[in-house]
């Protein structure tokens, strides 16, 4: 088991001199880390509760960007480019190296990304708990309702959906529930060798490497749930999937990105989901000053 604090996780694939300058941070700042952003040209910075800042370092060039990559795959970069069609590569411990840069297509579809321009270093964390408070008002006779997480880019939305998967399947304060999470970009359970690296429960079976739909149409012919899980719906064919499943009679678990019901009602795809009556609590988080709040909301 790997006893590392999970920023030291996700910096071991920083190079040496960069894991050096994060020190400078200090130790409160280094626990409260959620992303590292480095962008050739310009010093690497980090991202905490209170906003981006700038650490004293030298600006980044395409060297250390390749380095991260290698690290990050255990790889040449050449061969691992070839292998992150969808921008990303999930590490040990569920943290998350985003890139940008030239993409490269073939036939319409991206096959890989040439001269690397800047790099994200997410660290993932489960923090327990989250959702356990708010259980009561997202059951009704007993029963789990069908939920949707709904907030803006970086409030917690998917870390609040691992720990409500997480509460059902463990049966906290409720039943115990068989969930299937379909995991399409590895954000929910980052499975790793086939082993979740954040955890989900011990009832939870996790599908990922795939989109949204296709591991729902897996995971209910063969896992049997009684609850299924999906991150950041957006697309027709998402929410045609996650109106299958409440007709299979699972119950549903999803988050998608807004501050409110009326952003959900100005996308086509997502009123339809309301319209048909699938979810019947939105629990909504926003973030505010580094401060995170949480309400539920209850959808007719």
């Amino acid at each position: 088991m790997d006893e590392r604090k999970p920023w030291e996780q996700a910096a071991a694939v920083l190079p040496g001199h960069l894991r050096d300058d994060l020190h400078t941070l200090g130790r409160d700042r280094l626990e409260a880390l959620e992303e590292l952003r480095l962008r050739r040209g310009f010093p690497m910075t980090a991202l905490l509760p209170e906003g981006e800042l700038e650490l004293k370092s030298l600006p980044v060039g395409e060297d250390e960007l390749r380095q991260m990559i290698e690290n990050a795959t255990q790889s040449s970069a050449h061969t691992a480019l070839d292998r992150v069609r969808q921008g990303f590569v999930t590490l040990r411990g569920g943290h998350r190296v985003g890139m940008c840069g030239s993409v490269v297509k073939n036939d319409g579809r991206i096959v890989t990304l040439r001269e690397l321009s800047s790099l994200s270093v997410r660290v993932a964390r489960s923090i327990a708990g989250l959702a356990e408070p708010l259980l009561p008002e997202l059951m009704e006779d007993g029963r789990f309702l069908s939920t949707l997480v709904l907030a803006p880019p970086g409030a917690g939305k998917t870390t609040f959906l691992r720990d409500l998967v997480r509460t059902l399947s463990d049966g906290e304060r409720c039943p115990v529930h068989r969930v299937s999470v379909a995991d399409e970009r590895g954000e929910i359970a980052a499975l790793w060798r086939g082993e979740p690296q954040l955890y989900v429960g011990r009832h939870t079976d996790v599908l990922d490497g795939c989109s949204k739909a296709e591991g729902l149409s897996i995971l209910i012919r063969g896992m049997n749930p009684q609850a299924a899980a999906v991150d950041e719906l957006g697309s027709e064919e998402d929410v045609r999937a996650v109106s299958e499943a409440a007709g299979c009679g699972v119950t549903v678990l999803a988050t998608a990105h807004g501050t409110g019901p009326e952003d959900l009602c100005r996308r086509p795809a997502c009123r339809a989901l309301l319209s048909a009556g699938v979810f019947r609590r939105l629990v909504i988080l926003e973030r505010r000053g580094g401060k995170r709040t949480v309400r539920v909301e209850v959808l007719s």
